[in-house]
């Protein structure tokens, strides 16, 4: 089944917690979306409310993927607040429901992702990943390259430090660039 696509949907209470519930299943698999397992749905609602508040009121964007009804893979196309950086943006909490896996899924949400970004004018797409996953395979065959990381700068655990590793995606196209 291919996922339908919602761009800027109303955060309604009852979405509201769907992706919280969604946030606290990837981050309980081991998803590396702002947390270390366990969390509940109260530690990801501590989070989840000024991130929201960055979508309602601006300038932030939220891309959400359904299975039929079921919410199964979110992200938030974030802006960088600063007029000097406005001609790309970072993707955060990229998700998709550990249990949708291997369905091709994380693809489709990145492509679309990408296609909105073009849409909205942006000339690039950052992501940062926590290394030791596995991601930067995944992001490196949807055209990122990797542009730089921050050596053991997340702390999953005493004793466990990971590099931060920044990833980019140049949505230009090759014959504009100077």
């Amino acid at each position: 089944m291919t996922l339908r696509f919602v761009l800027d949907p109303e955060l309604s209470p009852r979405l509201r917690e769907q992706i919280v519930a969604l946030w606290a299943d990837v981050s309980n698999a081991g998803g590396a979306v702002g947390f270390v397992p366990p969390v509940t749905t109260a530690d990801v609602r501590a989070l989840a409310d000024p991130t929201f508040a960055g979508i309602v009121h601006g300038p932030d964007r939220l891309l959400l993927g359904y299975d039929g009804e079921r919410l199964v893979a979110a992200l938030i196309l974030a802006d960088n607040r600063f007029a000097l950086k406005a001609h790309w943006c970072v993707l955060k909490r990229v998700m998709v429901h550990p249990d949708t896996q291997g369905k091709g899924y994380g693809l489709a949400l990145m492509r679309e992702a990408e296609r909105v970004a073009r849409e909205m004018g942006l000339a690039a797409l950052h992501v940062t990943l926590r290394d030791g996953l596995g991601l930067d395979h995944f992001y490196r065959r949807l055209g990122y390259r990797e542009i730089g990381r921050l050596p053991g700068a997340l702390r999953v655990a005493p004793g466990d430090d990971r590099d931060e590793v920044l990833m980019w995606l140049d949505l230009t196209p090759a014959d504009a660039r100077p």
